[in-house]
């Protein structure tokens, strides 16, 4: 499809982005998702030129790597001075976590149950004297008001995952960050499940850091990343690891002083991946092209009623959901998490890739996470493999 589509039918535009859908119906997007045709070109094409005129092209490649600062900056209406790149979300984790001006007796607030990459690095700070405070779900929901009784005059900061990677729950980021700020408390967002996917706007949603990687949802490759350090904050944090382009000026080689850069691009050290950071850079062109002429909402509202319908035909032939549905106009994200009576996740999971449905075992059951490309007949590939689950085919008796 032409690029005049887009304006049309933009969900089969995407698809047609796809390569991936020749073969698969695929949900597994909140573990590693397939990239997209525009990333896997910019790929190939960095290798192709890098393997005939090595740096010869050098500036272009910076060029086009700064193109990633100006589309994340876009896309969550922050500045792109705001905008650090780094190879995954643990590493953007890491330089709030190290960075900040800890005390012995303060504390952080983190729900339970978080992927580590958003437990490890505060549990890391214990031996600086602070205490991580890890507040309980209820089943599988982040409340704000169990976060908000944690903090007292010490605390610091709050660090959530914007949406559980098992659960599917999605925290309301209006709520936190104004309870918080009415505390004085930082506000640190986990974003790699839900990045792209539901709008984020920075101007009216004020989160004081956020982190993401694009090999998930925005579908780019690993090893490349983005972080947003507000500006208010950029002297607060220290710069833990530093190298020569963390400074201004920073190709003198010869003659650079240790002046760091007045942006967030002072937390970037040396030499990124190239590579990587252009091929994310024409993923994220894709978000922000639908968000221009279909408006900010129009991605969320379709993996929203992608992940409702597909929940739909998977309770009808018999599957049982293990967390929600939740509130599908604040807490409801594209991630389904069900079990089916008498088959194990493991078993059910290697029997979807032998008829081409790609899922994950997380959280004690069967992860399926939709996409705005995948159509009706990927999500009925998957509802078909329930119904033909060995408990279907029993008797009605015996699934009593």
């Amino acid at each position: 499809m032409s690029d005049a589509d887009l304006k049309n039918d933009p969900w089969s535009w995407w698809r047609d982005r796809m390569p991936v859908t020749k073969k698969w119906a695929y949900f597994d997007h909140a573990a590693v998702a397939p990239i997209s045709q525009p990333a896997a070109d910019a790929l190939k094409s960095f290798a192709d030129v890098a393997a005939s005129h090595g740096d010869v092209h050098w500036m272009d490649w910076s060029n086009a790597v700064n193109r990633l600062r100006d589309l994340t900056a876009e896309l969550v209406q922050c500045e792109r001075e705001e905008v650090t790149l780094v190879p995954n979300t643990t590493t953007g984790i890491n330089l709030v976590a190290e960075g900040l001006d800890w005390k012995a007796g303060d504390n952080m607030v983190v729900p339970e149950g978080e992927f580590p990459s958003n437990l490890y690095p505060w549990l890391n700070q214990q031996s600086k004297g602070v205490e991580v405070r890890i507040v309980p779900r209820r089943d599988g929901r982040v409340e704000v008001s169990d976060l908000m009784e944690r903090v007292d005059d010490r605390t610091r900061l709050i660090s959530v995952s914007w949406v559980g990677y098992a659960s599917g729950f999605r925290v309301n980021l209006n709520e936190l960050v104004e309870q918080a700020h009415a505390k004085g408390v930082l506000v640190f967002l986990d974003a790699i499940q839900g990045l792209g996917m539901y709008p984020l706007d920075l101007q009216t949603c004020d989160v004081d850091f956020v982190a993401a990687d694009g090999h998930k949802w925005l579908l780019g490759p690993e090893g490349a990343g983005v972080a947003i350090i507000r500006k208010r904050h950029l002297d607060r944090l220290h710069c833990s690891t530093v190298g020569w382009a963390s400074v201004e000026n920073a190709h003198l080689f010869s003659g650079s002083e240790f002046k760091l850069r007045g942006d967030a691009s002072r937390f970037e050290g040396g030499s990124l991946n190239q590579s990587g950071m252009m091929s994310f850079a024409s993923s994220l062109e894709m978000f922000c092209q639908i968000a221009r002429h279909h408006g900010h909402d129009a991605i969320g509202n379709r993996v929203l009623e992608r992940a409702r319908k597909l929940r739909e035909l998977l309770t009808q032939r018999g599957a049982r959901l293990i967390h929600g549905p939740w509130d599908d106009t604040v807490h409801a994200s594209a991630i389904t998490t069900f079990e089916i009576p008498g088959e194990t996740p493991d078993r059910f999971r290697a029997r979807a890739l032998e008829t081409g449905v790609v899922v994950s075992c997380r959280g004690g059951g069967v992860r399926a996470s939709v996409h705005v490309y995948n159509d009706d007949a990927d999500l009925n590939r998957l509802a078909e493999l329930v119904s033909s689950s060995d408990i279907n085919a029993s008797s009605p008796s015996d699934q009593n």
